[in-house]
């Protein structure tokens, strides 16, 4: 796929789907935005408008806009409160120094929210619709999009099914939104270690399931074992597989990565069960750059937990869009606790994390292409 399908800023005269914009009549005045903009947090302040359109199996998608940002009106039958189809995606706008707007791979995202939909029955946006959405949203409220070190607008697309009906099959009709949260860190720390708990029995998803899509069900299976992490003093939770409950797969919200002593960087494979991260994706690309071995493989829980006991395993860290790298200073399970390394961010982690945040914000060249401008 390529973000080379319109140019910017898209319009309707280049083939590329138009939102045309229904400004807020009551928008958030400058000072509270400020206010907003200077502790964010993480998707708490949400912005003035968000982008939106719908489906039915009869028009296909229609009514393209940017409405101001408002409650959903629902009905109580609508399937997506019943059967749970929905998929949505992550990614961030970046203000870069000389004050345009930039997001990072969106057609990575694009692409990985087509075969969401795919996998829950919904009907399928293009690359073009999906990037013109969020071009569209992030112009309308690019006052929104903060400048401080650690900050970005966080950009939350998602699809649910709102046809108003009780049976078990794919609605016939389907919204589409983005909505748009200036964010801080995702940990409150930032680039600092966190603690993992490794689940017990309890699993995110198995073979054949939605482990690859993104959609909500993956995320409220892991609430209770997050729940049980934290009484457990950690910040995440990591889950074996439910196939043989000794392999790692994901963290909660993250992928996860180990560095050997040789400098090596292994991570579990993409085989269906575990998200493939955009993050991941490009962490593992700069690896390969640096000359770093990758290895996609299985990744036994006993062989992580050996390599921490006699040194051979050096540091761990996790990577997602929200996040994007963090650092783990401690694994810990029922049968063991152990801390990775001196618990400070090791080189290899803090190098990759230098590296690709770079790249994001504009202090570091693109030689990759990766960005894409959005106003």
């Amino acid at each position: 796929m390529t973000t080379t399908a319109f140019s910017y800023p898209p319009t309707a005269d280049d083939g590329a789907p138009h939102y045309r914009l229904q400004r807020h009549p009551d928008p958030c005045s400058a000072a509270e935005r400020d206010r907003a903009l200077a502790a964010p947090g993480f998707g708490q302040a949400f912005t003035d408008h968000m982008a939106r359109t719908t489906w039915t199996a009869r028009e296909g998608w229609t009514d393209r806009r940017v409405q101001p940002y408002a409650p959903l009106s629902l009905d109580p039958a609508a399937a997506v409160l019943h059967y749970g189809q929905e998929i949505f995606e992550g990614l961030k706008a970046y203000r870069h120094p000389d004050g345009s707007v930039w997001t990072f791979r969106p057609e990575l995202n694009a692409a990985r929210f087509a075969a969401s939909a795919r996998r829950l029955a919904l009907p399928e946006l293009t690359e073009a619709d999906f990037l013109a959405s969020i071009a569209a949203l992030v112009r309308a409220d690019v006052d929104w999009v903060p400048s401080t070190p650690g900050s970005s607008l966080y950009l939350r697309p998602f699809m649910f099914a709102s046809e108003a009906f009780l049976g078990v099959r794919s609605a016939q009709v389907v919204d589409y939104l983005v909505i748009a949260s200036p964010s801080g860190p995702y940990f409150s720390a930032g680039f600092a270690p966190v603690d993992i708990w490794v689940a017990d029995g309890q699993h995110r998803a198995g073979a054949g399931g939605t482990g690859a899509a993104k959609c909500g069900g993956n995320y409220a299976a892991s609430l209770l074992p997050q729940q049980q992490a934290a009484e457990q003093g950690c910040d995440q939770v990591c889950f074996p597989d439910a196939g043989t409950n000794t392999l790692l797969e994901e963290i909660g919200s993250m992928n996860v990565l180990v560095v050997t002593r040789d400098g090596a960087v292994h991570t579990p494979e993409l085989t269906g069960t575990i998200l493939s991260g955009v993050t991941r994706r490009s962490v593992l690309d700069l690896c390969r750059d640096q000359g770093r071995d990758v290895h996609e493989r299985p990744l036994p829980l006993a062989e992580v937990i050996g390599g921490l006991r006699t040194g051979e395993v050096t540091e761990v860290f996790a990577c997602g869009t929200a996040a994007v790298i963090t650092p783990i200073g401690r694994l810990a399970g029922t049968s063991f606790d152990l801390t990775v390394g001196d618990r400070a961010p090791g080189p290899v982690t803090t190098a990759l994390y230098d590296e690709l945040t770079g790249i994001q914000r504009g202090s570091a060249p693109d030689d990759r292409g990766w960005m894409f401008r959005l106003a």
